[in-house]
C-alpha cells in the first residue's frame, strides 16, 4: 500500500521499520517540529525524524494541520491509508478522510480502558493485570473508532513503564503489519459504552512518592513512573530519583529505611528500591547505590 506514517517519539520508530520491511510504499513521514535539547538546547529531531532520514523517506513537520494549505498538502500524497502512533497532533476531518482507507491508529491500551496521552504509565499505575495493542479506526472522537485488531499482554510484576513501552512497540509494528495485510477482510468492532477510562498525561507533581500510602501502590507509582519523569524522594538534602522496585517484607514508620538492602516502609508494608539515580549522576543498581550514599536503618527518606 501507498501510506503516511505519523508518529513522533521512540515508541513509533518500530513501526516505521515493520512498514518499509514489509515492502509498503511510504509516501511521507508526518513528525512533531524538532524541539530544543540537550545542554546546549539547540533544535533536535525527533526519534521519527532521525529514522525517517535515514531511510531516505520524506519528513514533514508542520505545527499544525488546520490550515488548508496542509490539509491540500497532505491530500496531495494520494494515499491508500495513513498509519497513526503517537503523533501528537489532532487530526482534523480534512485530514481523517484524506487516505482512501482512512487512518488507522495503534493505541497501547485495550481500549475503551485507558484512552489519551498516558495509557502504559496508567495501566501500571492503576496495577493492571493486562493490557494490549488496538489498531483503530480513527475518527474525530479522542481514541473512540471502532476497533480492527487486539492483542493482550499480561503486566509484569515488576515490569516498568519502559518495559512495557518497548514490548508494546514491538507488538503494535507486528499487529499494523498484519492489519494491512488483512484490511479489507477486517470487520470494525465498535467499542462498548461500559469500561471507558481515560489516561491524563502525567503531572510532574505525581512523582514525589509518598511513603504513607500502601506498599502496592508506592510500588506501582515506582514502576509506572520509570523512566519518565521517574518517581523521586529527598534523602536528607538530595533528591534521588526510584526507577525500579519491588514489594518487600518489612514494617516501620513512612519512609524509614529498614535494611542495608533499600527496604523502605510504606504507610502500610514496605518496598525494595532496585534502580536509583542521584542528581547529575547515571542510574544504578541498589546495592551499587549505597555503596557511594549510606542510608543508614532508621533514618528516613521524605
Amino acid at each position: 500500500m501507498r501510506v503516511i506514517f505519523m508518529g513522533t517519539p521512540d515508541f513509533s520508530v518500530p513501526v516505521l521499520d515493520a512498514l518499509v520491511e514489509a515492502g509498503h510504499e511510504v509516501a511521507a513521514v508526518y513528525c512533531q517540529p524538532p524541539r530544543p535539547a540537550g545542554r546546549g538546547k539547540k533544535d533536535r529531531p525527533s526519534p521519527v525524524q532521525a529514522r525517517a532520514e535515514d531511510l531516505g523517506l520524506l519528513v514533514r513537520h508542520p505545527v499544525s494541520l488546520k490550515g488548508v494549505e496542509e490539509q491540500a498538502a497532505f491530500a496531495a500524497h494520494k494515499a491508500d491509508v495513513a498509519v497513526v502512533v503517537a503523533y501528537g497532533l489532532i487530526l482534523p476531518r480534512a485530514v481523517l478522510d484524506a487516505p482512501a482507507k482512512g487512518c488507522l491508529n495503534i493505541h497501547a491500551s485495550l481500549l475503551p480502558r485507558w484512552r489519551g496521552a498516558a495509557p502504559i504509565h496508567r495501566a501500571i499505575m492503576a496495577g493492571d493485570a493486562e493490557t494490549g495493542i488496538c489498531i483503530m479506526q480513527m475518527e474525530a472522537g479522542l481514541d473512540t473508532g471502532p476497533v480492527l485488531m487486539r492483542e493482550a499482554t499480561r503486566i509484569g510484576a515488576d515490569e516498568t513503564t519502559g518495559q512495557l513501552h518497548d514490548r508494546l512497540s514491538d507488538m503494535g509494528a507486528r499487529l499494523i503489519v498484519e492489519a494491512l495485510n488483512r484490511l479489507d477482510q477486517l470487520e470494525p468492532q465498535p467499542q462498548p459504552e461500559a469500561g471507558v477510562t481515560y489516561a491524563a498525561k502525567i503531572d510532574k507533581a505525581e512523582a514525589r512518592v509518598d511513603w504513607g500510602l500502601d506498599a502496592q501502590e508506592v510500588d506501582r507509582r515506582i514502576r509506572g513512573l520509570s523512566p519518565f519523569p521517574g518517581a523521586w524522594c529527598m534523602a536528607g538534602a538530595e533528591r534521588v530519583k526510584l526507577l525500579a522496585s519491588r514489594v518487600a517484607q518489612g514494617q516501620g514508620a513512612p519512609g524509614e529505611v529498614l535494611d542495608s538492602e533499600a527496604s523502605v516502609a510504606c504507610g502500610r508494608g514496605a518496598v525494595r528500591l532496585l534502580r536509583l539515580q542521584r542528581a547529575g549522576r547515571a542510574a544504578q543498581d541498589g546495592p551499587e547505590f549505597l555503596r557511594g550514599m549510606a542510608w543508614p536503618r532508621g533514618s528516613r527518606l521524605e
